[in-house]
């Protein structure tokens, strides 16, 4: 989960008398932040699921993965509204025992599920272009079915012992309603289970990275290779995609590494249990929980600004809708209200894509 650092022990008066673990001058453009990446993401990646249903021809292998992964982005920030109310008042948690294990497991899952995504999909992609006559006959759309649901499968079951180490519990002497915490165990934590989490959840991490790297260097061998000795228009425009596809994804394997890498380098030093750097670490953690949601809403954005072919099918979309005239109309009025509203449909979609990569660009750069 993101901020699973982010509960821990009292350090300070401070914490004693507000059972928050940070002061309000930071609480508020925290929240203000994740408010706002909350409903671009679950705005942006259950569009993309509705697009992927909509269209055929958004219906490719790429896309089944891509569809699932948005899946596995939106659950991701069912489990926001839990970090913000652990970030101002960490006690008592009020939501009881199985709602704390279940959000655990959920985005502990998810993340796991995410990354297993992004990994299978650049080797289905190295597969295709280094080995494009076997793809046809090996990469079938049934067989992504199958390993998709493995892929889930296998999340689900490698996240269960999170719901042996979290859950609601609170110091002997105290009573419950006041100072029930929705944290790790102790006694769990102390047998170990803690810390062997943190080192699972950092290979499931560092080896998918690995991996990848090692894949697109690959790939761009192969590009290069292919691009000396291209004959005719198809081979040149079958190129073109593959190259359009591959930088769509090096975007979103990029901006993977850079918006997960501080949750489990954060998980990493909480496992350590190292107390001088108590205080460091949950402001780092409040950072990496937002990177860590900015990367589940970042996709569909990324989506936007490398393909062609998606912003064509969001166009799309957006210009469905109740844009038939009434039935009484003439010819000569139907005409002219169809173009006026998709003009103003157009209008509206240039908006939200000019938006988009402004979003974009300002994630770049900042």
């Amino acid at each position: 989960m993101a901020s699973d650092s982010s509960v821990g022990n009292d350090t300070d008066d401070y914490e004693e008398t507000s059972f928050s673990l940070f002061e309000l001058p930071v609480l508020v453009p925290v929240t203000t932040i994740c408010i706002v990446l909350f409903f671009f993401g679950v705005a942006g990646n259950v569009a993309v699921i509705l697009i992927f249903r909509r269209y055929k021809e958004m219906r490719t292998t790429v896309n089944m993965y891509l569809s699932s992964m948005a899946m596995s982005d939106a659950l991701i920030f069912l489990g926001l509204p839990s970090d913000l109310y652990r970030i101002w008042k960490y006690r008592p948690y009020i939501f009881g025992n199985f709602l704390c294990k279940f959000i655990v497991y959920l985005s502990e899952t998810c993340t796991y599920s995410t990354i297993a995504h992004i990994t299978t999909l650049s080797l289905e992609r190295y597969f295709a272009i280094c080995f494009p006559l076997k793809v046809k006959a090996t990469i079938t759309k049934s067989r992504v079915k199958g390993v998709i649901l493995l892929i889930w499968l296998f999340s689900s079951l490698t996240a269960v012992p999170i719901l042996f180490l979290f859950g609601v519990e609170h110091p002997n002497g105290t009573l419950p309603e006041e100072t029930n915490e929705c944290s790790y165990l102790r006694k769990a934590a102390s047998s170990g289970l803690l810390e062997t989490m943190a080192w699972l959840s950092t290979l499931y991490f560092f080896l998918p990275v690995f991996c990848l790297v090692l894949v697109y260097g690959l790939i761009c061998r192969k590009l290069w290779k292919t691009a000396r000795h291209l004959e005719g228009q198809c081979a040149a425009t079958r190129e073109k995609c593959h190259q359009q596809t591959i930088k769509m994804l090096a975007v979103i394997v990029v901006a993977f590494v850079l918006c997960w890498l501080p949750l489990h380098v954060g998980r990493i030093l909480f496992a350590q249990g190292n107390v001088v750097l108590y205080e460091i670490s949950q402001y780092f953690n409040l950072i990496s929980m937002m990177l860590f949601y900015l990367g589940a809403s970042v996709n569909p954005v990324l989506y936007n600004v490398m393909s062609q072919k998606h912003r064509k099918a969001v166009c799309k979309f957006l210009h469905r809708g109740p844009l038939l005239p009434p039935r009484h109309f003439s010819r000569s009025g139907r005409t002219h209200a169809r173009k006026t509203n998709m003009a103003g449909v157009s209008s509206l979609g240039n908006f939200v894509l000019q938006l988009s990569q402004t979003s974009m660009t300002t994630l770049f750069l900042s």
